[in-house]
């Protein structure tokens, strides 16, 4: 940090930081710092473009939302896993509605009013799986924001209690990454992905995403060190079993909530058709199945051999459930017939137009988008309103304390003829 600002902070922006401007009109993406607060600010990137980026070092006027932080490596030059330790949880919530109301308004056109709803248990101590990156002296740790430095850690507050300390004593390859999976039996599981020819061992929580585990570099060696291999999980009434690796939300009450979230938003009648695309290990499959019945059928797509051999096995007692492996747009072409209801989940890039499009040329009356990113959130959403659908209902849920992270759950449906695609909820 070279250079010091002294700057009045403006709004959120999606990411993590605020947005503030020097009085040549050079847009500021600062961190550690909320809006309407004048703080001093070290630059940490500035490539001369229009942007640069900065941290607030000092606070000169506080925000009332400001507390202290829950984490002594959480502030600047820390650790960069964590995004609001600085806000109060209200605040932080705040702030996450205002990403995704300023997303779908700049994106998608729409002027949707949006409140970020908190699951139980608190800000701490909910992570459940964490991906660590090994520094070159055999610590775990995790990355600092948009470095590939490790930060080493004794603890982290965000993880479930005596997780992570075990881990976290011993020394690990340099260079490679150690995924540590909590699950609902209380079962640790810890693999190590050794780094290949290529110097890599994964993604090793570069201050990213902490719902969906990064995968390992193909060049790695993975390696179970702890743990049968096979987390158990318990959600929306049901025993689930997952391969450690797999995907599961990260919050111990995500998958109970968005599950409950999709199954109101589906509607799908009984002896109905519907489809779970990006489907996973089954989460929302059984819902739909639920709701179609005996008589209906539900169709889960999901292009991860392991996630689909998971789905098969957890969605056993359910014959109505058709469990298809491959790329979903690969799989669309051969799925027959209109479904009653589509649900969606799929990467952090959202669907995309071309996808949309072909989705929406289907004619389900009801689509549910589920959602970790606001702007591909919006960004499909404006593409189903190519196709005559709208933003029929959103709720937003607060899966990621401490984080930027926000999931969101929406509700597409078809409009009558003469009512505009992108009339505001």
């Amino acid at each position: 940090m070279s250079e010091l600002l002294e700057l009045t902070v403006g709004p959120v922006a999606h990411g993590g930081f605020c947005v503030a401007r020097q009085p040549d009109g050079r847009v500021v993406f600062v961190r550690h710092a909320l809006p309407g607060e004048r703080v001093l600010a070290g630059v940490t990137e500035d490539r001369g473009g229009s942007y640069l980026r900065a941290d607030a070092v000092q606070v000169l006027a506080p925000s009332p939302d400001r507390v202290p932080p829950s984490c002594p490596v959480a502030g600047p030059g820390g650790c960069g896993g964590c995004d609001w330790q600085h806000a109060a949880p209200p605040a932080q919530r705040a702030l996450k509605a205002a990403v995704v109301r300023e997303a779908l308004s700049r994106i998608a056109g729409l002027d949707v009013a949006v409140q970020v709803e908190a699951l139980d248990g608190g800000q701490l101590g909910w992570r459940t799986r964490v991906q660590l990156a090994v520094g070159p002296d055999g610590r775990a740790g995790l990355h600092a924001h948009r470095s590939a430095r490790v930060v080493p850690l004794d603890d982290c507050p965000l993880v479930v209690p005596a997780t992570l300390p075990p881990v976290l004593s011993s020394t690990w390859p340099p260079g490679g990454t150690v995924e540590v999976i909590r699950d609902a039996e209380g079962a640790v599981h810890v693999t190590v992905a050794e780094p290949g020819p290529d110097g890599r061992g994964g993604s090793g929580g570069r201050g990213g995403h902490p719902g969906r585990a990064g995968r390992s570099s193909r060049a790695s060696r993975l390696s179970r060190v702890r743990g049968s291999g096979v987390a158990v999980q318990h959600a929306a009434g049901r025993r689930w079993q997952v391969s450690a690796g797999g995907f599961w939300q990260v919050h111990p009450a995500a998958a109970g909530a968005l599950a409950a979230a999709v199954d109101a938003l589906a509607g799908a009648p009984s002896g109905g058709i519907a489809w779970d695309l990006y489907g996973g290990v089954g989460l929302f499959a059984a819902g739909l199945a639920a709701q179609v019945g005996a008589t209906g059928s539900v169709v889960l797509v999901e292009s991860s051999r392991r996630a689909v051999a998971d789905a098969a096995a957890n969605l056993a007692d359910l014959p109505q459930v058709e469990v298809r492996a491959g790329r979903v747009e690969r799989v669309l072409r051969s799925l027959p017939g209109i479904p009653d209801v589509v649900v969606a989940d799929p990467p952090r890039r959202g669907l995309g137009r071309p996808l949309a499009h072909a989705l929406a040329d289907r004619g389900p009356a009801r689509f549910v988008h589920v959602a970790c990113d606001p702007a591909a959130l919006a960004r499909d959403v404006s593409a189903f309103a190519d196709r005559g659908y709208r933003l029929a209902a959103l709720r937003a849920f607060d899966a990621f304390p401490m984080t930027h992270h926000v999931e969101c759950v929406a509700l597409l449906t078809r409009q009558p003829p003469g009512v505009s695609a992108l009339s505001d909820t």
